[in-house]
């Protein structure tokens, strides 16, 4: 089992859509018993906050089902029980760096970094468009799938 977190500043916007994202494919390909999926803060800014309410929008019109959520800030606990920590944007990698040093850049990345694009994932709470947000979420998630290592060749 691959287990995956995500990561953003607040974990109430890009995170929590990577999130469900990519839980409800990995569902819709039949593959769910081979992810463990979550999403996490740098900040503490919004803790126990629910996602935001134009998030929710974004993802119930494009047919993705999500629960009720609680933002929770990365701690290293979390950092050590999973494989792979992906980041929205270049700030969030630095965020991680000064909460635990170099600790985990093994398992650091952005989530643009596994597609062609290799840039930040604009966060919609300043933008204020959810739907490119998507968009370069649902990009990054599906070369996640695709990707050797977490999606063993014979499995696809």
């Amino acid at each position: 089992m691959t287990k995956i977190l995500f990561i953003c500043h607040g974990n109430i916007c890009r995170s929590v859509m990577a999130e469900y994202i990519l839980k409800d494919m990995a569902r819709k390909a039949g593959r769910e018993d081979e992810f463990e999926i979550a999403s996490r803060a740098t900040s503490r800014e919004e803790i126990d906050n629910d996602m935001y309410p134009p998030a929710k929008r974004c993802l119930t019109g494009h047919g993705v089902p999500f629960d009720r959520h609680f933002a929770t800030q990365v701690t290293r606990r979390a950092c050590e029980d999973y494989d792979l920590l992906i980041c929205m944007d270049e700030w969030n990698i630095q965020s991680m760096r000064r909460m635990f040093g170099r600790d985990y850049d093994a398992k650091l990345s952005k989530l643009l970094d596994h597609t062609p694009l290799k840039r930040d994932v604009a966060d919609p709470w300043y933008t204020g468009d959810f739907e490119q947000t998507y968009e370069d979420v649902v990009l990054g998630c599906e070369a996640l799938l695709e990707e050797p290592g977490i999606c063993p060749p014979n499995i696809r």
